[in-house]
């Protein structure tokens, strides 16, 4: 597939020629993000917000410019709104006390829905999606253990649902390259 015709395909809705261009430009824009914030959950983060925006605005792509100059430069918009609300969570945690930080500590204890998988034998996947970062595990997790659609899982995650999107296409990717250099 070319990337016009991807990005036509993506004006229509195509998921395949958004699953196209994520794969296409990922390392492009993700390592744009690194150089920038030189933290790779940020740029991950980023990242998939840099895509989610692209995607929801992609009807206003002008061709006369190149896809990846485009998403580059919604990568550097979006960095920058990062860092304006990094710096005012910054001087609002200063105030804060350490009880509250506590709270925001991730339970990776297992849940009763990782309990049953392993009695289901299906263990060994289990701890392939274990090796992907917590939030594509909760992602895959809501997806396919908790079969949420995708509206459910933007409700639940307080995200909008193209970056659920993008976060699930991701994880998917991720999770098949675990899977592959196994074998």
């Amino acid at each position: 597939m070319e990337i016009i015709e991807a990005i036509e395909k993506a004006k229509k809705n195509n998921q395949i020629a958004f699953n196209f261009l994520l794969d296409k430009f990922w390392n492009d824009v993700y390592g744009f993000l690194l150089k920038r914030t030189e933290n790779e959950n940020d740029a991950e983060d980023i990242s998939i917000e840099t895509f989610s925006r692209a995607f929801d605005k992609i009807s206003f792509y002008d061709p006369k410019y190149k896809f990846k100059t485009w998403l580059i430069t919604i990568a550097k918009n979006i960095h920058v709104d990062f860092l304006r609300k990094k710096k005012n969570i910054i001087s609002s945690d200063k105030s804060k006390d350490d009880e509250h930080h506590a709270n925001l500590i991730i339970d990776e204890s297992p849940s009763p829905e990782d309990t049953l998988i392993t009695e289901q034998n299906l263990a060994k996947l289990l701890r392939d999606i274990k090796k992907l970062k917590p939030h594509y595990q909760e992602v895959i997790n809501l997806r396919y253990f908790q079969e949420l659609s995708y509206q459910e899982i933007s409700d639940e995650l307080q995200e909008p649902m193209s970056n659920v999107k993008v976060k699930l296409l991701r994880a998917k990717k991720l999770l098949a390259e675990i899977i592959r250099k196994k074998k």
